[in-house]
């Protein structure tokens, strides 16, 4: 393991390492800790290997292993998520070491699914705690009191959710560090206001003609979704099923509207694409049937692509702001999916049948 005894204990921090590691989850606060003037030791699991990020954008070889580490020479520990943490929580040695630093009272931060080493080394019962959406019964089942929020705290553990939350992650673990306050420029953990976004560009991570993209691609999609369920109400003669078109219709409107201010505010206009994307929908409602069922499963098929799309950028940018509207549309979309779907089984139950698509055969679910 490289020497770094010569750096003091209260500057120096380890981030764990491992394959398929969330890139900007692990970039993010190395990168900040360093320009921050902290020493960062990267660990990983084995000697002489070449560890890569899940995306791509990273390619990395450790200054050690885990089982080298003492906790004593850290401050701190941080934990990355993406599909690394399910092969750290396999490494005995790397579990003990989280052990033993959240044990001494140093600072232990996890980010989504990095919470996974903390369950496996039973470091949550009775701990307030957050982590990625998708192990959130994991972390109650661990004994801890799950919080949907972008940063948790719990004495000396720090969590956060997702990438959109990396930026206020590093700022807190910098401040717990003593870099921080007004001559640090940092934000204060809880200002919603402030620009995360520019933060954490500063540090490795979107930036700001990435997250614009994703905006986009959020924004053409809702126009689509939008000019198409006008498509489906107005060939609607159910009236429960208009009535939920209209609703929906109502709900996209406001995903828009949000989606355009945010891109005002990073005085950014909407692409071509996007303001197009309603001609596309055009296309296809008009060359789809006219009865009641066949507008509601177009709808559900819309919805369930929807969800797909948007629940991938709900991952990739280290915006707060961005990350919360993907978030919310793609809530919206969970629940009207399962709106649609349970109006779909009523009528099917009342007798109703499923149209027959252009090669005859009965469309099924």
């Amino acid at each position: 393991m490289t020497n770094h005894n010569h750096f003091s204990g209260k500057n120096k921090v380890a981030i764990l390492i491992e394959q398929d590691v969330e890139d900007t989850e692990f970039i993010v606060p190395c990168n900040g800790l360093k320009q921050a003037g902290m020493e960062v030791v990267v660990l990983g699991s084995r000697m002489n290997e070449k560890y890569k990020g899940k995306r791509g954008k990273l390619s990395i070889q450790a200054d050690g292993t885990t089982s080298e580490a003492i906790a004593d020479e850290f401050a701190a520990v941080i934990i990355p998520g993406g599909f690394a943490p399910d092969k750290m929580r396999r490494n005995c040695n790397t579990v003990c070491f989280v052990q033993e630093m959240m044990k001494k009272g140093k600072l232990v931060g996890a980010i989504c699914h990095g919470t996974q080493v903390l369950i496996e080394g039973d470091l949550l019962t009775g701990k307030q705690a957050t982590g990625f959406i998708a192990i959130r019964q994991d972390i109650i089942n661990a004994g801890a009191n799950y919080l949907d929020e972008p940063l948790v705290i719990d004495n000396n553990l720090i969590t956060s959710r997702e990438p959109g939350d990396l930026p206020i992650f590093t700022t807190a673990i910098l401040n717990r560090l003593g870099y921080g306050g007004k001559d640090a420029g940092l934000p204060d953990e809880k200002d919603t206001s402030a620009e995360w976004w520019k933060l954490a560009d500063a540090w490795g991570g979107s930036t700001k003609s990435e997250i614009v993209r994703g905006l986009n691609t959020a924004l053409g999609g809702e126009r689509y979704s939008l000019e198409a369920l006008e498509k489906y109400r107005d060939k609607e003669s159910d009236s429960e099923i208009k009535l939920l078109f209209e609703e929906m219709i109502n709900n996209k409107q406001r995903h828009i509207n949000k989606l355009e201010t945010y891109l005002q505010r990073l005085h950014e206009k909407p692409s071509l694409a996007a303001n197009i994307a309603n001609q596309y929908a055009k296309v296809k409602t008009a060359l789809t049937g006219s009865d009641d069922i066949y507008q509601l499963r177009c709808a559900l098929g819309d919805i369930q692509t929807g969800m797909g799309d948007v629940g991938n950028l709900c991952a990739m940018f280290t915006d707060p702001v961005a990350t919360a509207i993907f978030k919310e549309i793609y809530l919206d979309l969970g629940k009207y999916e399962q709106r649609l779907i349970e109006l779909y089984r009523g009528r099917i139950a009342s007798g109703i049948k499923p149209s027959k698509t252009s090669s005859g055969a009965a469309i099924t679910m």
